[in-house]
């Protein structure tokens, strides 16, 4: 700030010594002129003088005492420059000052009017304040920044990266700031700045998918549940991206997966949290699509897109029932069929849903019946399968549904696994 006021000030000056040396040296030659025609017409006087003399003592004639005279005055004229003025019009010191004054006017109200003056007041004062903006939006403290704030605190973290190159912590925040002001382009660009940095980061790879699914398209959908799938396989438990998966499940019509996650959701909730009421409302809408075969229709399409694609890992299970829970067996009960790793995410790896069967049934679990991108039967070594009849069609447990499980297998050595259901869930 000090050098650029200091830039002015000897720019102003400058401007001035343009203005002001033109009059100055103009009064100097008139200076210089006046006094060499001062000397000039003191010798004329002279001369007149010794004439005058020389006519009283009579040494010369009256005639040629006016010839003198006369020749006097014409080498005088002569002498004298035309264009030399003996009579300086006005005081040039006074037109300096006028002129140099009427700058420096001219300069103040011109950038006054039409500088940036209040933006490079702002911008100093977003960096004085930056520590205290990133106590108040990280820690915290104090008041939540206001619109205004937000402004100047994106304004100091762009001018601290200009200044201090890639710091990850810095591009995170301006890109959280960033969506707080729905500026989604350059929240884009700082979670691509951080990524590039460190790909695993989690919490940038959630708020970028929040992010993408504030744009809505489906290409940001796709790229924003890839981005999801990548944090559960390190953080099966995250519960931010099991709720934004779920989001994306609902938006998409997909059901069975959306009412999985917002189960997983629920069930690590408290009663008295606020959002409880809001997901179980969600989960019985969920439940009435299902009900109205919206599932079975999605369920279909996405069979038929997946014939298509090779199979990595497939395996055969033969599911039968044992003989002491055939009267526990509901009359409308739904079979889950279903893969979850050993030591991983709580969502199924691959799962089937059947309303008609009768034991011992036959299923094939794979890659193509993968809930989640990203999280496939074959993405993991150790797995467990269960079979579930449940009453109510949810894949979650509940009391009185009967179930059966096998010990961890190694997914790579299974092809075909006979699961007997010989539980009753108390």
């Amino acid at each position: 700030m000090i050098l650029m006021w200091v830039a002015f000030v000897l720019l102003t000056l400058l401007a001035v010594a343009f203005v002001a040396l033109p009059f100055l040296s103009k009064e100097r030659v008139q200076s210089l002129t006046y006094n060499a025609n001062s000397e000039l017409i003191a010798i004329f006087h002279q001369r007149l003088g010794e004439l005058a003399n020389d006519l009283s003592e009579q040494r010369i004639d009256q005639v040629n005492h006016d010839e003198s005279v006369v020749e006097l005055k014409r080498r005088l004229l002569n002498e004298l420059s035309p264009e030399k003025s003996l009579m300086s019009k006005g005081n040039n010191r006074i037109f300096a000052l006028t002129g140099s004054a009427f700058l420096v006017a001219f300069t103040v109200i011109f950038y006054t009017a039409t500088g940036s003056q209040q933006q490079l007041q702002n911008w100093h004062s977003a960096m004085d304040n930056l520590p205290v903006y990133g106590e108040r939006a990280v820690m915290q403290q104090g008041e939540p920044l206001s619109q205004n704030e937000l402004q100047a605190f994106a304004l100091g973290l762009r001018t601290k990266l200009a200044q201090s190159g890639d710091d990850q912590v810095a591009w995170m925040l301006l890109g959280r700031v960033a969506m707080s002001l729905n500026e989604y382009d350059m929240a884009q660009q700082s979670f691509d700045k951080v990524l590039r940095l460190d790909p695993d980061n989690m919490p940038v790879l959630i708020s970028y998918s929040q992010v993408l699914l504030l744009e809505g398209s489906d290409a940001n959908m796709t790229r924003a549940a890839g981005m999801l799938s990548k944090v559960l396989k390190d953080d099966p438990t995250n519960l931010d991206a099991i709720s934004l998966l779920a989001l994306i499940a609902y938006e998409r019509h997909d059901w069975l997966q959306a009412k999985a996650a917002f189960e997983v959701l629920l069930n690590s909730m408290d009663k008295q949290d606020s959002r409880y009421s809001m997901i179980a409302q969600r989960i019985t809408e969920i439940e009435e699509n299902i009900t109205a075969g919206n599932t079975q229709q999605q369920v279909q399409q996405g069979s038929d897109e997946d014939n298509n694609v090779a199979q990595t890992s497939t395996i055969k299970v033969t599911v039968d029932l044992a003989q002491q829970l055939v009267d526990k067996l509901p009359t409308q009960g739904t079979l889950f069929v279903f893969a979850k790793a050993a030591n991983g995410p709580p969502m199924p790896l691959a799962v089937v849903k059947l309303t008609d069967y009768r034991f011992p049934i036959e299923v094939q679990l794979s890659d193509s019946n993968a809930m989640v991108a990203g999280l496939t039967l074959s993405s993991v070594e150790q797995i467990i399968l269960t079979a579930r009849i449940s009453k109510d069609a949810s894949v979650m447990p509940a009391t009185g549904e009967l179930e059966g499980h096998s010990e961890v297998l190694e997914r790579s050595q299974t092809q075909a696994y006979d699961l007997l259901i010989n539980e009753l869930i108390p």
